[in-house]
C-alpha cells in the first residue's frame, strides 16, 4: 500500500516539475521557440544518461554562395569535436524541452577542431526555420561589418540564460586556460589554452547556457567576439575576425555576417555612461604592455593557479595600461612580480574559467537534468 502511494506521489511530483519547467521556458523568450538568434539551441545528440546539454544559437552568417548558417560554438553545435556533418540542431535546446529534441532548425556543417584557437561551428539553416535577416533577440540585426575589440570598449550580447546584457572589455590579447568536459557532463575534463582572446569583466554579463552568443559593440552593433567560456566574474570570447578566418578555412568558402549596414545602437538596460571608464590607455602604453605581456606570459602561465594573462587598464587609473593576471580564487600562487618591464601587473581573482556551467548563481531554475554550456 505504502509502496503504491509512494509511486503515485513521485509520479505526481515529476509531472509538476515538468509543467514548471515548461512554464519557465514559455515565460522566457530566450528559452522558447523563436526564429531569432540569441536563443536556446544545440546538437540533439549532446546528451548522456544523466544530463542533456545546450547553449545559444548566436548569430547568422553566410558563405560566398549565399548559403546561410547558424554561428555558435564547437562545444554547442559539434559536441566538442564529436559530431558528424548533418546532425540535427534544435531550437530551443534540449535543456529547454525536457531533454527532448524540439524544432530542428539547422544541420551541423563544420567546426574547426578545438585547439585551433577558436571554439566555433556552423550549421546550415533549414529553410524558414530561423530569421533570414539575422535578427538577434533584444538586439536586432547586427552590423554586417566587424570590429576588433579594444580595452574598455562597451559591448553587449544576447544569450539563452542571461538574455541581453551589457559590459566592457577588460582585457585583450589574452592567453587563457579553459576547462572542457568530454560528453555531456559525463566524460573526462580537459583544458585548452587559447591566445589573443577577449575578456569582458563583470559577474552579470554571462553564465552557462550563453555559450555561442555574439558579442557586439554597443555603438553600431558590430560583431566583436564569439562568447564561449567564463567564470563568476569574467566572460571569454574569441576575436571575431579570427573566428571568420578559421571558418573560411574549414568551409573552403569565405564567411561573413548577415546583418544591416546601419543597425543603430544596442538599447542596453544599463546606460553606457555608467559602464564607461574615465580614460583609456594610450596606444603607446598598450603597445608597451602587450610587449611586456608577451615577454613574460609563459613564465606567468606556468603557475597552475594563473588562468589567464592579458592586456588591460588599471582599476585605479583607467588611462594606465597594465598586464592583467587572472588567478584562481582560493588557490595559492607563486610570486607574481609587481611590474614586468616597467608595466604594472594587476591581479584579478576569479573562479575556474570553464566552457560549461559557469556562474551558476545566474542560471535560471531548471529541473530537467541539464548542463548549461
Amino acid at each position: 500500500m505504502f509502496s503504491g502511494l509512494r509511486i503515485r506521489v513521485l509520479l505526481l511530483f515529476s509531472l509538476l516539475l515538468t509543467v514548471a519547467v515548461m512554464l519557465i521556458a514559455q515565460s522566457n523568450p530566450h528559452q522558447s521557440r523563436s526564429t531569432s538568434f540569441g536563443t536556446s539551441g544545440g546538437n540533439v545528440n549532446d546528451i548522456s544518461k544523466a544530463f542533456c546539454c545546450s547553449g545559444t544559437l548566436g548569430s547568422l552568417v553566410k558563405d560566398s554562395s549565399n548559403t546561410q548558417y547558424v554561428l555558435s560554438n564547437n562545444h554547442v553545435l559539434a559536441d566538442s569535436d564529436q559530431a558528424a556533418a548533418g546532425e540535427d540542431i534544435s531550437q530551443p535546446g534540449l535543456i529547454d524541452n525536457n531533454c527532448r529534441p524540439a524544432t530542428i532548425v539547422a544541420d551541423f556543417t563544420v567546426a574547426p577542431h578545438l585547439g585551433t584557437n577558436v571554439d566555433a561551428a556552423l550549421a546550415a539553416v533549414r529553410s524558414g526555420q530561423m530569421s533570414s535577416s539575422g535578427t538577434i533577440l533584444d538586439i536586432g540585426p547586427p552590423s554586417s561589418s566587424t570590429l576588433s575589440a579594444s580595452n574598455n570598449l562597451l559591448v553587449a550580447k544576447s544569450g539563452r540564460t542571461t538574455g541581453l546584457t551589457c559590459g566592457s572589455v577588460q582585457s585583450t590579447n589574452t592567453n587563457v586556460k579553459v576547462q572542457y568536459q568530454q560528453g555531456c557532463n559525463s566524460g573526462k575534463k580537459f583544458t585548452v589554452t587559447y591566445t589573443n582572446q577577449v575578456v569582458v569583466g563583470g559577474s552579470g554579463f554571462s553564465a552557462g547556457g550563453d555559450s555561442g552568443s555574439l558579442i557586439v559593440s554597443q555603438t553600431g552593433k558590430r560583431p566583436t567576439a564569439l562568447l564561449f567560456a567564463g567564470s563568476s566574474s569574467t566572460t571569454i570570447g574569441n576575436p571575431i575576425n579570427e573566428v571568420l578566418s578559421q571558418l573560411t578555412t574549414s568551409l573552403s568558402k569565405s564567411v561573413s555576417f548577415v546583418g544591416a549596414s546601419n543597425p543603430g545602437n544596442v538599447a542596453c538596460p544599463v546606460p553606457a555612461a555608467a559602464l564607461a571608464g574615465h580614460g583609456r590607455p594610450s596606444q603607446t602604453g598598450l603597445d608597451r604592455a602587450a610587449a611586456a605581456k608577451e615577454a613574460h606570459v609563459q613564465e606567468l602561465m606556468a603557475d597552475p593557479a594563473v588562468m589567464a594573462v592579458g592586456v588591460g587598464s588599471s582599476e585605479r587609473n583607467t588611462a594606465e595600461a597594465v598586464v592583467n593576471v587572472y588567478v584562481e580564487t582560493g588557490r595559492a600562487h607563486g610570486h607574481i612580480p609587481a611590474e614586468v618591464d616597467g608595466i604594472r601587473t594587476q591581479i584579478i581573482r576569479t573562479d575556474l574559467i570553464r566552457a560549461y556551467g559557469w556562474n551558476e548563481a545566474q542560471n535560471v531554475a531548471n529541473s530537467c537534468p541539464a548542463k548549461l554550456q
